[in-house]
């Protein structure tokens, strides 16, 4: 079985921000993404979505370091000050590079 080494950027963060977050992902050259429900803890409280104020998604892109790295990087730049978001990577292999 041959596998290609490809990095995972996960984004945890305000499900307000989702569409707009959707086109800087487009943007960035992101080739897609997958976007579920998030709850949890963290030094910004409970975020257990029982309200949409209060709701958290996770969104994960697979793809080649360089994307994922300029991702992050205008995430912290435009998103970090103001919003509950955290960001981590990653290196994962996948079974089907063209799709990533």
């Amino acid at each position: 079985m041959q596998s290609y080494h490809r990095r995972l950027l996960t984004v945890i963060t305000e499900a307000a921000l989702e569409s707009t977050l959707v086109r800087d992902l487009d943007q960035l050259n992101a080739h897609g993404y997958t976007i579920t429900d998030a709850r949890g803890k963290g030094n910004r409280g409970v975020r257990d979505a029982g309200w949409e104020a209060s709701s958290n998604i996770r969104i994960e892109v697979v793809c080649d370091a360089e994307t994922a790295e300029a991702i992050a990087s205008y995430l912290q730049k435009h998103y970090y000050a103001d919003y509950a978001m955290i960001l981590f990577m990653s290196d994962i292999d996948v079974l089907r590079p063209t799709k990533f």
